[in-house]
């Protein structure tokens, strides 16, 4: 299966392939492959743009020499970058930062090794580590670690997941296959990306909302050359089919804003907040609407607010024996 690398991921295994080539003069080109995690050909295209890089100036005693033929890999003028790297006092700081928020990844195989690396990494650092400790960080979204563990399982041994799954923005439980791809954390929550068999498309699960997870025996097959999502801004892709949806919350009803994804959000003085969102499926909204019992206003559009105000005034209905005024009136509250 065809695998997307981005530019990020290639500059960081060359500029480890690099010193590590320059300190194994003539090794065949199949064993660095092998000790590299790569096949023979992209070690050959990596060795190709090293002839592009070097110091300023890019004339030709500026440029990295490498060399394969006859099957072994030579790599020269490359004394620079084959230094080990020390780090200054701010990117220790921030690299024991990271390696601590890795560590409390749930469901982390390797966290054994990140121990370890964290530990050598500190009594290197001496005093300078200090401020560290000064910085904790937490993520927001508790994730069960046997859950976790069986989500790891499936990506290791690339097996499909079924998924017994809660949708806040449809409020409805389904079951579904899932193929993983990878597990990431954003603004503090943790989320699956998978191709969705049900569907057939690429979805994002919060793990918090999966209720069980199956690891079955068929084989992960994802479609080739699937892109990468994208999610410096957030993972939250509105559909331009939904409605557009605006609403008043109560002080008390503010949490609606943190928990479903939104397209605006004013937060006011008071606590109240205005948040304007897609809606896929009008009937979730109606029920939000009337479990706050008047603490989600709807403001817009008009043929939300009707449908709102009908289903406040059918409850009250059912409740009271009849269609009195008064009612129609209370229920009118929760819509505009």
């Amino acid at each position: 299966m065809a695998t997307y690398e981005s530019a990020t991921s290639r500059v960081s295994r060359m500029l480890t392939m690099v010193p590590w080539l320059v300190h194994r003069q003539g090794i065949d080109l199949s064993t660095a492959a092998a000790e590299l995690g790569v096949t023979e050909e992209q070690v050959v295209e990596d060795l190709q743009v090293l002839f592009l890089c070097g110091l300023p100036g890019h004339y030709p005693d500026d440029l990295i020499e490498a060399s394969w033929e006859g099957g072994r890999v030579f790599v020269g003028n490359a004394d620079t970058i084959a230094r080990p790297l020390r780090l200054g006092r701010d990117e220790a700081l921030a690299l024991i930062v990271a390696l601590r928020a890795l560590a409390a990844t749930p469901g982390l195989a390797e966290r054994d090794a990140i121990d370890r690396a964290l530990a050598k990494l500190e009594a290197a650092a001496g005093e300078g580590a200090t401020g560290a400790a000064q910085v904790q960080v937490a993520l927001e979204q508790p994730v069960d670690d046997e859950l976790a563990g069986r989500v790891r399982t499936g990506l290791t041994e690339r097996r499909r997941l079924h998924l017994r799954y809660t949708s806040a923005s449809r409020d409805e439980t389904t079951e579904r296959d899932v193929d993983p791809l990878r597990v990431l954390s954003v603004d503090g929550r943790w989320y699956l990306e998978g191709w969705c068999h049900r569907a057939q498309d690429l979805r994002l699960f919060r793990l918090d909302r999966i209720e069980a997870v199956d690891v079955l025996d068929t084989d992960a097959t994802p479609p080739e050359e699937l892109p990468t999502r994208a999610v410096g801004t957030g993972v939250y892709r509105p559909d331009p089919q939904d409605r557009t949806v605006t609403l008043d919350l109560a002080p008390a009803s503010a949490w609606v804003a943190e928990q479903i994804p939104a397209e605006e959000v004013e937060t006011r003085e008071d606590g109240s907040v205005r948040m304007t969102l897609r809606v896929a499926d009008p009937r979730w909204l109606v029920r939000l609407v009337l479990r706050e019992g008047g603490g989600v206003r709807v403001l817009e559009p008009a043929g939300m607010v009707t449908a709102v105000r009908e289903a406040a005034a059918a409850g009250l209905a059912g409740l009271t024996g009849g269609d009195r005024t008064g009612d129609r009136n209370t229920a009118g509250g929760a819509a505009r």
